[in-house]
């Protein structure tokens, strides 16, 4: 087992180097880390007490374990935080150095192999940022100043949120690493946050299931995702069954939610879909087009196949792939289909027909059947008169 970014790191640093090429290179010039780094090693010096190997030799054969797990050949520093607290540690990055800071009772609370557990997951922070030229730890500086700017919109504090999600999960996986067994990062996650003595690694990983069979567990999570989402992700990564990840911490999209790769995704989905509607001849008068050009001023519909227009239920263009879009944004749908079905009324009902079509095709009929009597005050007979056969039967 090795430790690779997780498709989310990737993808995130892939869109930041296209669509914010003057932020990445300030984030990486050499100014902008070197005020970082001094600002660190301040930090760690007013903040915390340095431990020596010598007295704290447990702490130490423990995070040199966990170093050589993840083939780190770094110096460690290990601290402890001066204020007082419950149980937790965090890794101050330095570029070709380990420090990590603990904070409350840990070397009381923890045995060898959850003290393994402890430090492969903090010095797989280490690993991930020290990965492809330290990419991903710019990616996380840089999301964290987009989402505390003035200027923010809520995509940039999901985008920041979800990054630091997939992190810790990943950083679990260091846990992994280190022990070779899921128990002991499962103790040592529920020891952690809970300050019990005492944890057995296989009733918390059946309560965590429990959740996941009572309906969707999405985390709500800010910068980690919550235990239960925690101990069942890296179980299942560790019987290769990590399929189902991206549900746990994203969920279901919504216009509310959506981070900077899925406002991509949806804006280039939902050209896809105008196209697709306004692809008979007769769709794209001047009206119509004029609305779908206010979401796209270049917009420019699939070419109708023959010389002859299409009747209101032919459609040759292929029907487009919503994926994960389709169901929790089906009003979204629904509302594009409306605004076209009402943009000329020169064209009286035969829109309406087309748009119920569509609809029936992406199995959102019932639901834009519902909006079409709300919003455009259309009878149930005329509905009636408009749908497609096959639903009609």
């Amino acid at each position: 087992m090795t430790l690779a970014p997780l498709p989310h790191h990737t993808r995130v640093v892939a869109h930041l180097k296209a669509h914010e090429p003057d932020l990445w290179a300030w984030f990486t010039s050499a100014p902008s880390w070197s005020e970082l780094l001094e600002r660190t090693r301040l930090l760690l010096l007013k903040r915390a007490v340095r431990l020596d190997r010598a007295t704290h030799h447990h702490l130490y054969a423990a995070a040199d374990h966990a170093l050589a797990a993840l083939q780190l050949d770094l110096p460690l520093t290990l601290y402890q935080a001066t204020h007082p607290g419950a149980a937790n540690a965090a890794l101050f990055y330095l570029p070709g150095e380990a420090h990590v800071v603990l904070e409350g009772p840990v070397e009381a609370l923890l045995d060898a192999d959850e003290l393994r557990a402890l430090f492969g997951h903090e010095l797989a922070h280490h690993a991930l940022w020290s990965m492809d030229d330290g990419a991903y730890f710019v990616a996380d500086r840089l999301l964290d100043a987009s989402a505390a700017a003035d200027a923010a919109e809520d995509a940039h504090d999901v985008a920041a949120r979800r990054f630091a999600l997939y992190t810790e999960i990943f950083a679990d996986r260091g846990s992994l690493l280190a022990t070779g067994d899921v128990d002991p990062v499962i103790r040592c996650l529920v020891k952690m946050q809970t300050g019990l003595s005492q944890v057995s690694a296989a009733a918390y990983l059946q309560q965590a299931e429990e959740i996941f069979e009572l309906g969707e567990a999405r985390t709500e999570g800010v910068t980690h995702p919550e235990m239960f989402i925690r101990a069942r992700a890296v179980d299942r990564f560790a019987r290769a069954l990590d399929a189902d990840l991206e549900p746990m911490i994203e969920g279901a999209p919504t216009l509310t939610s959506l981070d900077l790769l899925q406002q991509v995704e949806l804006t280039d989905l939902t050209r896809r879909f105008l196209e697709w509607a306004l692809a008979p001849a007769w769709m794209q008068s001047a009206p119509m087009l004029a609305h779908a050009r206010l979401f796209f001023d270049d917009l420019q519909p699939q070419s109708a196949s023959g010389a002859r227009s299409p009747g209101p239920h032919e459609l040759d263009a292929p029907v487009p792939e919503l994926g994960r879009y389709r169901e929790s944004l089906a009003d979204y749908w629904c509302y594009l289909l409306l605004d076209l079905a009402a943009a000329d009324p020169s064209l009286e009902d035969q829109p309406l027909a087309h748009a119920l079509g569509l609809a029936e095709q992406l199995a959102l009929l019932p639901r834009l059947e519902e909006l079409a009597k709300r919003e455009l005050k259309v009878k149930a007979r005329t509905l009636a008169k408009l749908r497609p056969a096959e639903a009609s039967r």
